[in-house]
């Protein structure tokens, strides 16, 4: 949810309408919109470099989920693991666009802990192959998109730990 219907709707839960730093929010949404369509573009149109280059990273950091027995041990595990990242990344731009961590929190970020564990693989794993998600990502940003699109990989790194 945007910040536009957050303020729409809770002043309207409350029958009211919106504050004055509301209304300074909202416009700050609005000023800021170039950037966040700038930044959810670039992630977007690099996925497939980005999902690349995250999972050389981690493949680096982490050989033993890719040696028999680990979780991304052969072609099939590893190609949901590239689908998962992929998924991951597309969440972090909706998270970019609406302003918001409403959309990573709604779409999914909390189920999918429960599904992972559920299936054994191992959380911390999987917020480690974020961190290398957004290691890929922000390397391909300006200093300031980095900076504005740094917190929604971080808030699934939280949800993972």
């Amino acid at each position: 949810m945007s910040v536009v219907s957050q303020v729409i709707l809770q002043a309207d839960d409350e029958l009211r309408y919106p504050t004055s730093g509301e209304l300074s929010g909202i416009r700050e949404f609005f000023q800021t919109g170039e950037q966040r369509t700038r930044i959810a573009a670039t992630l977007s149109e690099s996925e497939k470099k980005i999902v690349e280059q995250a999972s050389k990273l981690l493949w680096q950091k982490r050989p033993d989920f890719i040696a028999p027995g680990g979780n991304a041990y052969g072609n099939r595990e590893r190609a949901l693991c590239l689908r998962d990242y992929g998924w991951y990344l597309r969440l972090v731009t909706y998270g970019v666009l609406a302003g918001s961590t409403d959309p990573i929190e709604k779409i999914g970020v909390i189920g999918a802990r429960e599904m992972y564990n559920a299936l054994g693989v191992p959380v911390p794993g999987m917020a480690e192959a974020i961190r290398c998600l957004k290691e890929a990502s922000l390397g391909l940003l300006n200093n300031e998109d980095a900076a504005a699109a740094a917190p929604y990989f971080d808030y699934i790194v939280q949800a993972m730990s």
